[in-house]
């Protein structure tokens, strides 16, 4: 019985305390950087200069080659395509 009592304080004990747990980021990092060469219209961003995050579009993260098929007729029937993404 008292196992059982010292069991239920625990939980609910862990539960109190879980419950002030607060997992935000009061200042978050940028987390897309779309590389630019221009340092004069850029922002930078640790060590990279960046299109400003207000500036980015949804083509800036399109790469076309993805979507076309390639050629598989090989002994596996695969093909690879090697990406660079920074």
């Amino acid at each position: 019985m008292m196992k059982g009592v010292h069991f239920l304080v625990a939980a609910v004990l862990l539960a109190l305390v879980s419950s002030f747990a607060s997992a935000f980021d009061p200042s978050p990092l940028q987390d897309f950087c779309v590389a630019l060469n221009d340092s004069a219209s850029a922002v930078f961003v640790n060590g990279k200069f960046c299109k400003d995050p207000k500036l980015a579009t949804a083509d800036d993260f399109f790469f076309s080659r993805l979507q076309n098929p390639r050629n598989t007729e090989n002994q596996l029937d695969q093909m690879l395509l090697c990406l660079m993404l920074t």
